[in-house]
């Protein structure tokens, strides 16, 4: 497994661990002002920090473990340009997130990056098919 490799697999879990420390900072901070914890207002910058890190939290693991299982499999430009790509397009879509007034909006950079997550999601599935 080379470095990069190793690289982004360390960033996606620094990710995680980010915005999940995000979450708890607003909640110490929502919990020291008496307001409400979980609130589905789209517009609740804690409700919008915590769909920032449950949505992480649902693809990194699985970009994360189809990275290592391909890096058993292959290596080259190819697996370390996916590897790169899913942290990009997963800290775009964080920033995206992070930076909406409204969950309930749709911009550029949170559809840009949803598709891209999808699009290195389903190439690193393919690459672990071709390279068995």
């Amino acid at each position: 497994m080379s470095d990069l490799i190793i690289i982004c697999i360390a960033l996606l879990g620094l990710l995680i661990f980010l915005l999940g420390a995000n979450v708890t900072r607003l909640r110490a901070i929502r919990g020291k002002n008496g307001g409400p914890q979980m609130s589905k207002d789209p517009t609740d910058r804690l409700f919008i920090a915590i769909r920032a890190h449950g949505n992480a939290a649902e693809y990194i693991p699985m970009l994360a473990i189809l990275i290592i299982v391909c890096s058993t499999l292959t290596s080259g430009w190819w697996l370390e340009s996916l590897a790169v790509a899913a942290v990009v397009v997963r800290v775009l879509h964080a920033g995206g997130m992070l930076t909406t007034k409204s969950l309930a909006e749709h911009g550029p950079l949170r559809d840009l990056s949803a598709t891209g997550n999808y699009v290195v999601g389903i190439a690193l599935a393919i690459t672990a098919l071709v390279n068995l």
